[in-house]
Formats: C-alpha cells, structure tokens, sequence
C-alpha cells in the first residue's frame, strides 16, 4: 500500500522560506509514472491544488502561489518538494501531497502544518 509522508513544515515569519517534502513509500516506476501535487487546506475552507509537476516534469501553479513558491521532484528518492519563500500568512494551512489531477492515494497523509506570522 502506498503512503505518503509531509515533513519540512513549521512557524515562520511573513518573508520566511521553508522547503516541504513528501516521501511516497512503493513502486519508484509508479512514482516516476505520476503526475503530483501539493495541495493545502487552511481552517475552515476546502482543501486547494497550489502546485503541480507532471512526469514530463512540466510545473504549473495556483495563481495565489505562483512566482513565490517551486515543485520539484527527485524519482531517484520517490520524493516531491515544495520551496517556499516570500511566505504570507495567508499561506498558512497543512500541506499534503498526493497525484494530480486526481488524488488517487488514500487516506490522505498527515500533512505538515505551516504557520506564517505577520
């Protein structure tokens, strides 16, 4: 069964940098065959697809992130990252990972909690 582990998350003030990973356990031919995204979920709204990376290694990103934060992937280590920067606390969620178009991994990993301060 494969899982999905977020680390890389925690406080950071408005301006900061963090840089999330999230480790997917299984098959590297399945992981290098998918297409990948990190997605957050801030209090009390639907969880958001802010990044993607496709096989191709094409990226494409939601317009509130896009120019502040990069996905990128390393399928020798069935591993996606997220770097951060110019963080604003409205950035502020848990962040999880799972395919793109369509999260096809369930239940959704732990996430890692970001928390941007003003």
């Amino acid at each position: 069964q494969v899982q999905l582990v977020e680390s890389g998350g925690g406080l950071v003030q408005a301006g900061g940098s963090l840089r999330l990973a999230c480790v997917m356990s299984g098959s590297r031919t399945t992981f290098i065959s998918m297409d990948w995204g990190w997605y957050r979920q801030a209090p009390g709204k639907q969880r958001e697809l802010v990044a993607e990376i496709r096989s191709t290694g094409r990226t494409d990103y939601a317009d509130p992130v896009k120019g502040r934060f990069t996905i990128a992937r390393d399928n020798t280590k069935n591993t996606v990252y997220l770097q951060m920067n110019s963080l604003k606390p409205e950035d502020t969620a848990v962040y999880y990972c799972n395919t793109f178009p369509s999260p096809l991994f369930g239940p959704w990993g732990q996430g890692t909690q970001v928390t941007v301060s003003s």
